[in-house]
């Protein structure tokens, strides 16, 4: 008699007795064992029939295939085929989610990444990304990937897993120096400022392209500086004959004036560059931050005002520049303070900050960043926050280097498993920084067999530190450990009010716990660099989809928990509450302590309403960096303006007041970068909700 099989997607297909057998003998050679499959097989087979029916599935199938080895008191050959049957069960699954994200992709492209558009090659891109990340969750070990899929850990750009590391500090002048080539042809060292403003794009376009984060260029404003001496020179050269007809004081006045606008017309290229060119495939502009503010000369203090009024002047209808991020480095006795020399440009860059949300402001005074500033090193960072200087393999400092990859542990989810258990917390805790460790040293092992080739620019074109010397069919190793491994976190927050109640803006009991919490991070990643012999640090993750992603994973696990699950997000990193009214200068004293914690990156936003002046900006940065250990801060505030004038608009104003038109764009910022209002995650869109103003009149336990 014929039996047919129902598969799991319909069709029906004719019943062979061989496929039993084989699961059987598969089985059973697992485990190195000999048992009489025909015997198991012809019993299997009369289970079949005994079910009178002509017609049977898949899973019927093979739960007779179970019961008949367990009625054969073959438990362990029935346990090993139940695995099997389990792992292949979550296989089917991955591949059916797989196919669910492309339809929908299809439709509309995520979230995840706010700045990705929605164009054919977003979408594309996002396809090939989403097969990549299935393709290696099913390729690593078991017990990694479920940590992945069940939400306690997070791998970030799983994408990007196999194929290439994170992000990157540019050494813009060395490169400039020596040349470079993008695979068409050598870049020779350029000889003026326009040249050089078009080439400090490139370099990040290219970068972007070998590599899943962002670049920075680490000294922009005096690695600038020298092709503004080259074009005064051309443009002396070029009007010598005036000089005997105008005299020296005059002349020189003139080759000024020409010699500045030049500088100002290469750094609008600049800001019109990074928000219209294209990488990765045509998805999106480059992620791209410059570090300016401390000018070793008056050249590159001439490029660092020209580009902060350029930027300032916005695009071609005074829009809002998206990139790039701008970090200004603040310092005692160069720029903070008003007999410091280049004072002028700390008022200058608050007074954009104020308009543009740009830039954002590092502290050179923080103890850890002036230890490596005496040793002549100079601290940059990321618009993501990255931050890389310590390192045991070669040279000190962000020059060629960066974040290899993070992985970000579930906070607030040890919290709840605690249930109020500190040793239970303190233990859960330290076996999830073990698998974190574990799943990064796995990822080193799958990246160590890259090939320079593989990254052809940034490691073939020696930007990256432990390239040199290296051939294309050589091993990465070499730059990998220069890199740094980063073990990060989400939702302090969410996971103090877990276990005490309160988070450490109202708790100082809390706040004593949550220093201890992060400390115990920093100091798992410091042995851990002892230990392997390579870079780690400790990360206050930038959760951009994430936030949303871990607790929805938790409020289907462990439904709504009241303060911890009860929204559509995770807190940022170590932060206070979005929506918890804390005035400026407790938020500056809580979250200070944090920035020398997270050794890998690390940001405190000050949230404002409307739109703030220069010198409320000026207040807060003096104050904080003058009287807390904080590092990097930006200041918050909606951005709105008419894409039809770009007229700048309250919040709340529906037409604009100059040209009438309803056609309104919202800014806001996201996890350091600056982000189109639509282009925000379900989750991080809640968080923008509920965002309060920290302005100062809370009542606050610090004074200034």
């Amino acid at each position: 008699m014929d039996y047919y099989v129902i598969k799991r997607d319909g069709r029906k297909v004719a019943y062979e007795s061989c496929k039993i057998k084989n699961a059987i003998k598969r089985s059973a050679s697992d485990l190195h064992l000999l048992v009489n499959v025909d015997e198991i097989t012809e019993e299997v087979e009369r289970r079949i029939q005994d079910c009178s029916c002509y017609e049977i599935n898949v899973e019927q199938i093979q739960d007779l295939i179970e019961q008949t080895l367990d009625d054969f008191e073959l438990n362990s050959i029935k346990n090993t085929y139940a695995n099997y049957r389990k792992e292949r069960t979550r296989i089917r699954d991955l591949k059916s989610e797989l196919m669910d994200t492309v339809h929908a992709i299809g439709i509309e492209t995520d979230r995840d990444n706010a700045n990705v558009g929605n164009n054919f090659s977003s979408k594309l891109l996002r396809i090939a990304s989403e097969t990549n990340k299935w393709h290696n969750l099913s390729t690593m070990p078991k017990h990694l990937a479920k940590l992945h899929e069940l939400g306690d850990l997070y791998y970030h750009d799983l994408d990007s897993y196999n194929l290439t590391t994170n992000c990157l500090h540019i050494d813009t002048g060395a490169i400039f120096e020596k040349g470079f080539n993008t695979g068409y042809g050598t870049i020779k060292k350029p000889k003026r400022i326009e040249t050089a403003a078009e080439l400090s794009c490139i370099l990040l376009q290219s970068s972007q392209n070998d590599m899943f984060g962002g670049q920075s260029h680490v000294n922009f404003d005096n690695d600038m500086a020298p092709y503004v001496g080259y074009t005064r020179e051309e443009i002396e050269e070029e009007y010598a004959p005036l000089k005997e007809v105008m005299g020296d004081t005059p002349f020189n006045t003139f080759v000024q004036e020409k010699l500045s606008t030049r500088i100002h017309q290469a750094m609008q290229g600049i800001v019109y560059n990074l928000n219209t060119m294209h990488s990765r495939a045509g998805s999106q502009v480059p992620f791209s931050s410059l570090n300016i503010g401390l000018p070793m000369s008056e050249d590159a203090a001439l490029v660092c005002e020209a580009f902060l009024l350029e930027y300032e002047k916005g695009l071609g209808k005074k829009e809002q520049p998206i990139f790039p991020n701008i970090i200004f480095r603040v310092k005692k006795g160069v720029n903070r303070e008003p007999n410091d020399p280049y004072y002028y440009l700390f008022k200058l860059a608050t007074r954009v900050a104020a308009s543009r949300m740009n830039p954002t402001f590092m502290n050179i005074d923080a103890d850890f960043n002036a230890y490596y500033y005496n040793k002549g090193i100079l601290p940059a960072t990321m618009g993501c926050r990255t931050y890389v200087c310590s390192n045991i393999n070669g040279p000190e400092g962000p020059n060629r280097r960066g974040n290899n990859a993070p992985t970000t542990i579930n906070l607030p989810r040890i919290g709840i498993l605690a249930e109020g258990d500190l040793e239970r917390f303190w233990q859960l805790l330290d076996e999830r920084l073990h698998q974190a460790k574990d799943s990064l040293m796995h990822r080193y092992e799958v990246l160590k067999h890259l090939k320079v080739k593989d990254l052809p620019f940034v490691a073939g074109q020696g930007l990256m530190l432990g390239s040199e010397d290296l051939s294309s069919e050589d091993s990465i190793d070499p730059i990998l450990k220069n890199g740094t491994w980063s073990i990060g976190f989400i939702g302090l927050a969410e996971t103090l009010i877990a276990l005490t109640g309160k988070h450490h803006g109202e708790s100082d009991e809390a706040r004593e716990l949550g220093y201890s919490m992060i400390q115990r991070m920093r100091d798992f990643t410091d042995k851990t660099t002892k230990d392997t012999g390579l870079n780690w640090s400790c990360y206050a993750t930038p959760a951009e989809g994430l936030s949303g992603k871990f607790i929805g994973q938790d409020r289907q696990r462990f439904g709504i928990i009241p303060g911890v699950t009860d929204k559509e997000y995770y807190t940022n990193s170590f932060h206070v509450p979005v929506n918890y009214p804390v005035s400026i200068i407790d938020k500056i004293q809580i979250e200070a302590p944090f920035h020398k914690m997270c050794n890998a990156g690390h940001i405190s936003y000050i949230e404002v309403d409307g739109y703030p002046s220069a010198e409320t900006i000026e207040r807060i940065i003096r104050y904080a960096y003058s009287e807390s250990n904080i590092s990097y801060m930006g200041i918050n505030f909606h951005l709105r303006y008419c894409k039809n004038c770009g007229e700048t608009i309250n919040d709340g104003v529906k037409a604009c007041p100059s040209c009438g038109s309803m056609d309104i764009q919202g800014i806001s910022r996201v996890t350091g970068y600056l982000s189109l209002d639509e282009r925000f995650g379900s989750g991080k869109s809640a968080e923008r909700d509920d965002r309060i103003a920290h302005d100062g009149s809370q009542k606050h336990t610090y004074t200034l």
